[in-house]
């Protein structure tokens, strides 16, 4: 992310517009790398989101607002003691590095009026917020450093604050440009050399502004020139309210225009790009929590279902052991207790051919006999018992593999949260086969959840139009379900990919009859939304709606069907 010392500087010139003797209101911590001051100025509220996680550190007014936990931490607690109802003095930066300060002012006791500042440094992952007495000495700060952890400053409460070194120019200090490219080392390419040696420049903006002049990383005067320029006159368009954000493929940067942008436009273009980056950084993380407990659950499904297969393997020799038994009863009149370890019997129910049968040399023949029955009864109970496991099982793993295909598809948290919910309603997380409530991964996942969803989601159907018809998709199973049992009419059409797991399709029927063209294209609709969506000539059911029947207690998303037809399709999408 783009968020150098150029755009702090936009940033913080905004906001000395518009929240200079501002009184702050409140404070939160709505996670554990955010802090959000609430303040009151000119007559209006404003949200100051101060961000120091690594991938979205930041300093912006928010329209955003996050929920705060039920215990406010620590550190929150300490800024609400000492900078709640203080008024913002002035707020300055270290140069162009990311480092801004903030004086507030506040009345410790009636008639005592003391400053405080509260230092914000975004420093990717050294970013920290540190609140100071007005001589330098340490209160308290978000993260607390010192040499054991690596750090060679000392940042605790009542040690000194000390500024990070800064070796880095300062391009509005420099004077002499013909001066200073004498004196450089021009071995490195010329965006490397900047954003080493000049400080608050990223590589965002560097390519950008070079890609705007039209010049190439060849380090010649020219070249150094243009850029140095260029940036110069950038901060002071940015000191004018000239200055504006634009998106680049996968960043953001600086530019300037010829008049006055709108009001605090830097500030809220940076809180609607970090909004959208948190919600898909949020979108994974949910995602990929929930598929880590399905995946883990299916590992052990399967495990059990192997178990269950190698016993149904054994119950198969069941019927040979019915055999001896009845072969070794129907000859005991020829039969006396003594014997070998096995015995020669004609087999009347294959043309009288002989066949060997082990026997126990300690037991006598009808025991055996015996022996061989038991066998036969406790495997013939076996096979009853695992073949409804197995059934059971099997339903099991076709249900969590339809999860995992909803949550592949899945395009946003609320798509999550549906399938969340059906996860709940499923009694997913109460088994203990299933789910540790305690671990990490699951309290985050429902953080997530409550946090971007209180309510129930409504079911919010994908539509599409073909040949004038209307098309609707289900994207998890809870939908399917809705669609197929509630919203499909006797004489829509349902389609589903045969034998995989894939969404619920229908084909509304209003007045006309579909063609078989425009039948096809509906299933190759189908077979885009199901697991065999990167497949080529992919098998597809369809029957009328009134075929489809969810059986009593199934699973969400299983249903049963006849009269369907098959027709061989390439997944498309339309």
């Amino acid at each position: 992310m783009a968020f150098d010392g150029f755009t702090l500087k936009a940033i913080v010139n905004e906001l000395n517009s518009y929240i200079i003797g501002g009184r702050i209101e409140k404070i939160h911590q709505p996670t554990p790398e955010e802090i959000v001051l609430s303040i009151y100025s000119q007559r209006l509220n404003y949200a100051l989101s101060i961000n120091t996680s690594f991938s979205f550190y930041s300093l912006h007014l928010t329209t955003n607002l996050k929920l705060n936990p039920l215990s406010a931490p620590n550190f929150c607690m300490l800024l609400r003691k000492y900078l709640t109802g203080g008024r913002i003095k002035q707020i300055n930066m270290v140069g162009l590095e990311r480092i801004a300060i903030f004086e507030i002012e506040k009345y410790s006791e009636p008639g005592v009026l003391k400053t405080l500042k509260l230092i914000v440094e975004l420093m990717g992952k050294h970013s920290n917020i540190i609140l100071t007495a007005q001589d330098n000495s340490i209160i308290d700060s978000l993260r607390h450093l010192n040499s054991e952890n690596g750090s060679y400053r000392n940042i605790f409460p009542k040690a000194i604050y000390e500024l990070p070194e800064n070796t880095k120019f300062n391009i509005n200090e420099i004077e002499n440009i013909a001066e200073l490219y004498n004196d450089l080392n021009k071995k490195q390419s010329l965006s490397t050399y900047f954003l080493e040696n000049f400080a608050g420049t990223s590589k965002a903006l560097l390519e950008h502004s070079m890609q705007k002049l039209g010049i190439n990383e060849d380090f010649n005067f020219a070249n150094f020139e243009n850029l140095f320029l260029y940036l110069k006159k950038l901060l002071k368009k940015i000191q004018n309210n000239m200055a504006f954000c634009i998106e680049l493929d996968k960043d953001y940067t600086l530019e300037f225009s010829a008049k006055a942008q709108e009001n605090l436009s830097i500030n809220f273009f940076l809180d609607d790009y970090y909004s959208r980056k948190e919600q898909d950084e949020n979108f994974i993380q949910y995602r990929n929590n929930l598929l880590a407990f399905v995946s883990k659950n299916l590992k052990k499904i399967s495990k059990k279902l192997d178990g269950v297969n190698s016993k149904i393997d054994e119950c198969s020799e069941m019927e040979k052991y019915k055999l001896y038994g009845e072969l070794i009863t129907s000859n005991l009149y020829k039969l006396d207790k003594t014997h070998k370890d096995y015995i020669v019997l004609q087999n009347y129910y294959d043309n009288n051919k002989e066949i060997n049968i082990p026997l126990d040399i300690s037991l006598s023949p009808a025991d055996n006999a015996k022996k061989y029955f038991k066998k036969y009864n406790k495997l013939k109970n076996t096979i009853d018992i695992v073949s409804i496991q197995k059934n059971e099982l099997e339903n099991e793993i076709n249900y969590l593999e339809s999860i995992v295909y909803s949550l592949q598809i899945a395009k946003n948290v609320q798509d999550i949260d549906k399938i969340y919910e059906e996860m709940e309603s499923a009694n997913f997380f109460a088994r203990k086969t299933q789910v540790n409530k305690n671990s990490k991964a699951f309290k985050i996942s429902r953080k997530l959840k409550y946090k971007n969803n209180k309510v129930k989601t409504k079911n919010d159907f994908l539509s599409y139009n073909i040949d004038g018809f209307n098309v609707l998709v289900g994207r998890n199973n809870m939908e399917n379900d809705y669609l197929t049992t509630k919203i499909a009419k006797d004489n829509d059409i349902w389609f589903h990919v045969k034998d995989l797991q894939g969404s619920h399709v229908i084909l509304v029927i209003s007045q006309k009859e579909p063609s078989q063209e425009t039948i096809n294209k509906v299933a190759e609709l189908s077979a885009y939304y199901s697991k065999s969506k990167q497949s080529s000539n992919v098998p597809v059911d369809y029957t009328f709606a009134k075929y489809v029947k969810k059986p009593s207690k199934s699973k969400p998303g299983m249903v049963i069907y006849t009269n369907q037809k098959t027709v061989n399709v390439n997944p498309k999408f339309f």
